[in-house]
């Protein structure tokens, strides 16, 4: 029985004797996927994203991990449109309204001015930058508008949580969601890569980086500054999870708590049935 699955992800990859391969992630329904590998394979070779391929499903039956030659891909591949159902399958980047309607209502609560100002001057150009912009290449977001939609997923829940929620100052808060992942944007290339600076730098102390120096030139206070900065050092919260520090205030205990939630459901929501999750170190239960 053939059956069509679309390509959701894909993470092009070097083996150790330097040949060429390809991890892929197929989806034909919602909590329907595989992951499979593509031996000797370059990057600019079929499949891609958003390409259909046709699964001969008797032939998969009792291989635990499905390779790419367990089956004819190329027979019937071709590049998913609108009009197919399995289009819309591929998670797309929230729009502009959705991002500003958040902001908006967060802003509303914000009492300090200068850094009210701050989030002002940063929203548009970090949502141009974001939408383009993959969170991973696994385990959570690993599309291209990811980081825009978990950078959104935090705001927005935060945006819940404020009102119930022990005084802390807002401002920090978005300022830090806002940043807490920028340094993505040089550990992922265009085509969802990890780049030297994944390994040479890493998102933490890149996002800290900036956001330091931009705090610095928009004339925010030291003590508000290495406030802010802390958040987004502190939002693996572990060490061993690549946090270089630890949280030690509300605000960055909150931010580490919603980016856990964002993350989390992800890649549980993107887990088939009975399926390991690594990320979450369990198999999950869907029926």
């Amino acid at each position: 029985m053939n059956k069509e699955y679309i390509v959701t992800s894909r993470s092009n990859l070097v083996a150790k004797n330097g040949s060429h391969y390809a991890n892929l992630k197929i989806m034909a329904q919602k909590g329907e996927s595989l992951t499979i590998s593509v031996w000797d394979m370059d990057e600019n070779d079929g499949p891609h994203i958003e390409d259909i391929i046709t699964v001969d499903m008797d032939t998969l039956k009792g291989i635990k991990f499905p390779k790419m030659g367990d089956f004819n891909y190329f027979r019937n591949s071709r590049h998913a449109t609108p009009a197919d159902v399995l289009y819309q399958l591929i998670p797309r980047p929230i729009t502009k309204e959705v991002w500003d309607a958040c902001l908006d209502q967060l802003v509303g609560w914000c009492h300090d001015q200068v850094l009210v100002d701050f989030i002002q001057g940063e929203r548009d150009n970090l949502y141009e930058q974001y939408r383009n912009q993959t969170a991973a290449t696994a385990v959570h977001h690993a599309f291209k508008g990811g980081l825009l939609n978990h950078t959104y997923e935090l705001l927005h829940m935060l945006s819940g949580l404020y009102p119930t929620l022990p005084p802390l100052k807002l401002e920090r808060c978005v300022i830090a969601i806002l940043f807490h992942d920028y340094g993505k944007l040089k550990e992922y290339d265009e085509n969802m890569e990890g780049t030297k600076y994944m390994y040479l730098m890493g998102h933490t102390y890149i996002s800290a980086h900036v956001l330091h120096n931009k705090l610095n030139a928009a004339g925010i206070s030291n003590e508000e500054t290495i406030r802010i900065v802390h958040c987004v050092l502190a939002h693996h919260g572990k060490l061993e999870y690549g946090s270089p520090v630890v949280p030690c205030t509300q605000e960055a205990l909150i931010i580490h708590y919603i980016d856990n939630i964002s993350a989390h459901t992800y890649a549980c929501d993107e887990t088939a049935n009975m399926e390991k999750c690594f990320a979450l170190g369990t198999r999950i239960i869907k029926d």
